[in-house]
């Protein structure tokens, strides 16, 4: 919803002295209001989204063509966005001249633009055309060639010259002239005359039109009983500097200010504000860019965030094809008769022509196949490119919210009068707004002491932009009633919708001092016990206690915020929950002057830890069920399972020590059946060789049977230690 502020204030107008005529004084039937069937500007609205709205008016009858022009840069903007108002009659046609008026100049001439940059480059250009030269030598003929040569000056300094002999074919054979010795040198054609004229005027005239004028095409009204004067407006959309807005805000006792949001006798009010109330300034910031002066115009500033696109429309954009070759039936050509032979010499002869019909390539095809549809080609303005998208410069503000979905619009009440890049101020606002002195601690801004700060509450009805906030503090002096304003500091301030208030910091608090101290803790609130897992419900909680030593000249009301954590609750301080932001708390706290106080900030987070007791090892268990915070029940019976969990580690150690005795007997049996192929058959080394095999044979059958038994009895220990686990239900 789109709400007006009509302000009677005067603007300042920030521009050289004397270029500005008196504001206010412009009036619609005088020479720079609309009349004799010329537009003139008369309405302008500004955008924070990077847009203008420009509105002509113009007084016709008939049929009438209304001309405006638009800087070339503007262009795209206006064919997509302008609108025609006739009140009576019917819109017509819009024209303008081409994109490239230059390239559609010479596209029928027979020569280029940089044809004309020298003499030399026209002449070479138009070979074959008839010139006649005059001065010391007549001469009338047909250019043939301009060759350019070099030649030495008089004197001993080795000076040399350029210059260009001109050959023509003349009736009486090939003559030759130097270009830079004849007097004229014209083009005897009438037609090629003209042709250069032509495109000299197109080349002057394109240097000179950095605008584009367009021709909007008005007619008359259809009802003979509607003719006679009517109205037509003519409005479009072009990109524009933003407009900023500034706010300054004073404090102070004193005089009050306007109480309704409204200045007073059309000047804004700057008296200090009544207690708990600042009297609060603000400004439009705006630029005259748009090429020509606002001359009593009626000026509006909007503040949202809209959809702002461009489309390069002013630009030629032509789809290739693709390309059919032509069909042509192919020759016929047949070979000359070389008499007949005998079958066998015929073979014979056939034989080589047969070979080297295969190895021969094969026909190509009579028809190629059409070619891919290319992509569509952008013939290239030469004042951008048209897949140039220039960025928005509006700036989101973290704090707007669903305000910032609306826009705010002020309007000034009086006719304004800028000129072409001309700076204006336009007050927009200017009354008693609610003010509370706090101090705010951000642990991130400064971590030892609070920011002065001020809360501000818009107990209007219309949003405010956002925008920076100078603060000036006025103090009434003694004995007198005047009051002397001092410079605080600056803040800033986000989009600051109608019943919501915001924290505006503008200087650091060294009187206040806070420290901080962070303790976490783990709590447990139950265990269970059930398939073999171990449920704990835990309850994670993160203490900042806050020691905050008050300022010896005044009580504070300090703002601490918080930092919030995903997933975490705000358990302490307990009631009412608190003001909070996207990333903190923010906690109120009261400092007495010369005290010292403490808060306690504590965040809690509640999970679950899930053990399968199955894949702890028993010291693990061990430890577990050493915990204190767990119920005795649930202790008694880790305690239970650690014994089991012993019991099967002492299994699995007696399977590893045979397994390792097996692989030790197993490495001596291949030593001695290795030493066993050295020996001598039958001498006592060998004997004893073969008996030391026998015994270690002997000893790896009773460790394959012990290593059965010590599996079988762990196997048995685990099932036993399952069978316990999956029994228990605590």
């Amino acid at each position: 919803m789109i709400r007006a502020i009509l302000l009677a204030s005067t603007a300042l107008l920030m521009a050289a002295p004397g270029a500005l005529a008196a504001n206010g004084t412009a009036d619609a039937s005088g020479s720079n209001g609309p009349g004799g069937g010329q537009l003139a500007l008369t309405r302008v609205l500004l955008s924070t989204g990077g847009v203008g709205y420009f509105e002509y008016e113009a007084t016709v009858t008939g049929d009438a063509d209304l001309s405006l022009e638009v800087r070339r840069d503007q262009v795209d903007d206006v064919l997509k966005s302008i609108v025609v108002y006739d009140d009576k009659g019917g819109v017509g046609t819009i024209g303008l001249p081409g994109a490239e008026p230059l390239d559609t100049a010479f596209r029928e001439l027979p020569f280029s633009p940089g044809d004309l940059t020298s003499p030399a480059a026209l002449l070479s250009a138009m070979q074959g055309a008839e010139v006649t030269a005059g001065g010391s030598r007549q001469l009338t003929g047909r250019l043939m060639s301009v060759t350019e040569e070099t030649v030495r000056l008089p004197g001993n300094d080795g000076a040399t010259a350029t210059r260009h002999r001109v050959t023509l074919m003349t009736a009486e054979g090939l003559r030759q002239l130097v270009l830079e010795e004849a007097d004229t040198l014209r083009f005897t054609d009438p037609a090629v005359q003209a042709q250069i004229d032509k495109a000299l005027s197109a080349v002057a005239e394109n240097a000179r039109r950095e605008k584009r004028r367009l021709t909007v095409r008005s007619n008359a009204p259809s009802d003979p009983q509607a003719a006679g004067e009517r109205r037509v407006r003519v409005g479009y959309v072009a990109a524009m500097p933003l407009w900023k807005a500034t706010y300054r805000l004073s404090l102070g006792t004193g005089g009050a200010a306007s109480q309704n949001g409204q200045t007073q006798n059309g000047q804004a009010q700057n008296g200090p504000a009544t207690d708990g109330k600042g009297a609060l300034q603000g400004w439009a910031v705006l630029e005259n860019l748009s090429g020509e002066d606002w001359r009593g115009v009626d000026l509006t500033v909007v503040s949202g965030n809209p959809v702002t696109l461009r489309q390069a429309l002013y630009t030629p954009y032509f789809v290739e094809r693709p390309e059919v070759p032509v069909e042509v039936l192919g020759r016929v050509l047949p070979s000359a008769d070389e008499g007949t032979v005998t079958l066998g010499d015929a073979r014979a002869a056939m034989r080589p022509q047969a070979e080297s019909s295969r190895a021969a390539p094969p026909p190509a095809a009579a028809m190629a196949a059409p070619a891919p549809m290319a992509e569509p080609l952008a013939k290239t303005a030469p004042y951008g490119s048209a897949a140039g998208t220039p960025a928005v410069a509006a700036v989101r503000s973290a704090e707007a919210g669903a305000a910032e979905g609306a826009q705010v619009l002020f309007r000034y009440p009086q006719p304004v009068t800028v000129p072409n890049g001309g700076t204006l101020m336009m007050p927009i606002t200017a009354r008693a707004m609610p003010v509370e002195r706090v101090a705010l601690y951000q642990p991130a801004s400064d971590g030892r002491h609070p920011l002065a700060s001020l809360r501000l509450r818009n107990d209007g009805d219309t949003a405010l932009p956002p925008g920076l906030l100078t603060f000036y503090d006025r103090a009434s002096q003694s004995g007198a009633g005047a009051a002397a304003s001092a410079y605080v500091g600056d803040a800033r301030m986000a989009t600051l919708p109608a019943g919501e208030s915001r924290l505006l910091s503008f200087a650091v608090d060294q009187a206040v001092t806070i420290d901080r101290e962070e303790k976490p803790e783990r709590r447990l609130s139950r265990a269970s016990i059930a398939d073999g897992v171990l449920t704990l419900s835990v309850t994670d909680r993160q203490s900042t206690t806050y020691t905050v030593s008050g300022a010896p000249d005044g009580d504070r009301n300090l703002i601490i915020e918080h930092p919030r954590r995903p997933g975490w609750e705000l358990a302490e301080p307990a009631g009412a929950k608190p003001d909070a932001t996207a990333t903190a708390y923010r906690l109120p706290l009261a400092v007495p002057a010369g005290k010292t106080v403490t808060l306690t900030a504590t965040l809690e987070r509640p999970r679950q830890e899930r053990i399968v007791l199955t894949d702890l090892t028993a010291d693990q268990i061990a430890a577990r069920a050493d915990a204190a915070e767990l119920p005795a029940e649930v202790r008694q019976a880790l305690t239970a399972l650690a014994g089991l969990r012993t019991a099967v580690a002492e299994k699995e150690r007696r399977i590893a020590e045979l397994e390792r005795d097996r692989a030790e007997r197993i490495a001596d049996q291949d030593r001695l059946r290795e030493n066993l192929k050295a020996l001598p058959a039958g001498s006592d080394l060998h004997k004893r060789t073969l008996a030391k095999m026998a015994e270690a044979e002997n000893r790896l059958d009773t460790l394959a049977r012990d290593l059965t038994a010590a599996r079988g009895e762990a196997e048995a220990a685990r099932q036993t230690l399952r069978e316990r686990v999956k029994a228990l239900a605590i």
